[in-house]
């Protein structure tokens, strides 16, 4: 049995990292994509995965599939594409370690992964099925998606669902929104950021914009603030946790691993949402707060998750 099975982004990210000899920019590659960065976190807590993404027929996407499988998720749902390039991202670092990015994504594979190439096999002896809201821009990997979560609907996997809205990959704000909220309504735990649970429920206080969005559907409401913490909502325990303070110097992916270890305590405890206790739900917070907040101390995303001993301890 998988625990977590995912659809998404797979791609580079190119990372500002300093100035050459001749003054030009420096660039670090990494591994990039919100689904990726939480399946591996997933595995590293001990959880079994797999990925449904595709990547270019190229050097950088069969780089990507290597990072994947050093990291103990199952390649199987990758696809290769002959005609498009894997997908790039540049990201910018400011002062306090947060991003900016520029995509290179119009002929990047990723986006043209098509229900046909969907692995259902995958998602039907998954316990958990995850989506983002990136694979929702274009067609084919629009459809796709929706056929995937078709196929966990039918098999009764839990569903997750993170957003992570990049304005540069919508039209607009409102065609983004309105879609994000098409797919709550299928969601048992949702993972937020404040920004994007202000947009999707109209309501400028976290916890209030977590609760209002507890009432869309989802059992468990987690809403990310940065350095503010944590707010969530559930039928049995809604409150805040603060932030693990760090030294940050790069938060790239925090939100990814927060949520990637969040589910996989979750899983840890084996109950479902409605059964959880409201020690075991804190407890699972608290873990995933503390994992993100380490994670912003290295640079990168995959190569900043810490261990679960490393957690734990």
């Amino acid at each position: 049995m998988i625990d977590v099975t995912a659809i998404g982004e797979y791609l580079i990210d190119f990372t500002e990292y300093g100035i050459g000899d001749d003054d030009s920019c420096l660039f670090w590659k990494n591994a990039g994509g919100a689904p990726a960065n939480l399946l591996v976190a997933v595995s590293r807590f001990g959880g079994k995965t797999a990925f449904i993404t595709k990547v270019g027929n190229d050097m950088l996407g069969e780089w990507l599939v290597s990072i994947l499988k050093q990291n103990g998720v199952m390649t199987e749902g990758v696809v290769r594409d002959e005609y498009h390039n894997t997908t790039l991202a540049f990201v910018e670092l400011d002062k306090h370690g947060d991003r900016s990015f520029s995509f290179c994504r119009k002929f990047g594979a990723d986006i043209f992964l098509t229900a046909a190439e969907v692995n259902t096999d995958l998602i039907k002896h998954s316990k958990i099925f995850h989506f983002g809201s990136l694979s929702l821009t274009d067609e084919p990997a629009l459809s796709a998606t929706k056929y995937a979560l078709e196929a966990a609907v039918e098999a009764g996997c839990i569903i997750t669902f993170d957003p992570n809205y990049r304005s540069a990959l919508w039209n607009d704000e409102q065609t983004a929104f309105e879609k994000i909220r098409q797919y709550i309504k299928y969601v048992q735990i949702l993972k937020v950021s404040h920004e994007e649970a202000r947009i999707i429920c109209g309501i400028e206080q976290p916890e209030k914009a977590a609760d209002k969005i507890l009432q869309m559907g989802p059992q468990i409401v987690l809403v990310t603030d940065g350095a503010n913490g944590v707010y969530f909502a559930s039928e049995i325990l809604s409150g805040h946790l603060p932030s693990f303070r760090v030294k940050t110097v790069d938060t790239t992916g925090a939100g990814d691993i927060f949520f990637g270890v969040f589910i996989a305590s979750f899983l840890k405890v084996g109950k479902k949402c409605a059964a959880l206790t409201p020690e075991e739900l804190k407890w699972c917070i608290e873990r995933s707060v503390k994992a993100a907040g380490m994670s912003t101390a290295k640079k990168g995303a995959i190569r900043s998750i810490p261990s679960m001993k490393e957690v734990d301890d």
